[in-house]
């Protein structure tokens, strides 16, 4: 049921900004089959204690993520809480964090490679006097010994 009301706030908010006719509260409930007295009953209660829980998640989760300059995923984070004495699951951190839209950046690690060329390198020397040219295509074979 709180589904069907929170739609119809939610459309009620993003129709009032909205220059466009806009259907009013009275039409939605009747479309949705809800009463009217029971979404202004919903809109005037009181947050509940679950709801308020994750809003201060969310602000802790928000800090953690920020710290690390946002490369904290989840279980990073769901770690910091834990050291910060906040008890919560990973999978409700996760869960928020997908709410707030934070996606961790993990930087590559720098690592050196061989295959670059500096530029003091010449040429490799033929040390077995490979010849791979042939008079005409499909004559001489890489592996051809003669």
């Amino acid at each position: 049921m709180s589904d069907k009301f929170e739609f119809i706030d939610a459309e009620y908010a993003t129709s009032t900004t909205n220059t466009e006719e806009i259907p009013s509260v009275a039409k939605m409930c009747d479309w949705l089959e809800v009463s009217r007295s029971g979404f202004y009953e919903w809109q005037s209660r009181p947050i509940s204690a679950t709801a308020r829980r994750r809003e201060e998640l969310k602000l802790l989760i928000t800090k953690s993520f920020e710290d690390s300059d946002g490369t904290y995923g989840y279980r990073r984070v769901h770690a910091d809480l834990t050291a910060w004495g906040v008890a919560c699951g990973p999978e409700l951190v996760r869960d928020l964090m997908r709410e707030l839209d934070l996606q961790a950046c993990q930087p590559r690690p720098w690592r050196h490679s061989l295959t670059e060329n500096d530029g003091r390198a010449g040429p490799i020397p033929d040390l077995v006097n490979r010849d791979f040219t042939a008079e005409a295509p499909g004559r001489k074979m890489v592996g051809d010994i003669t």
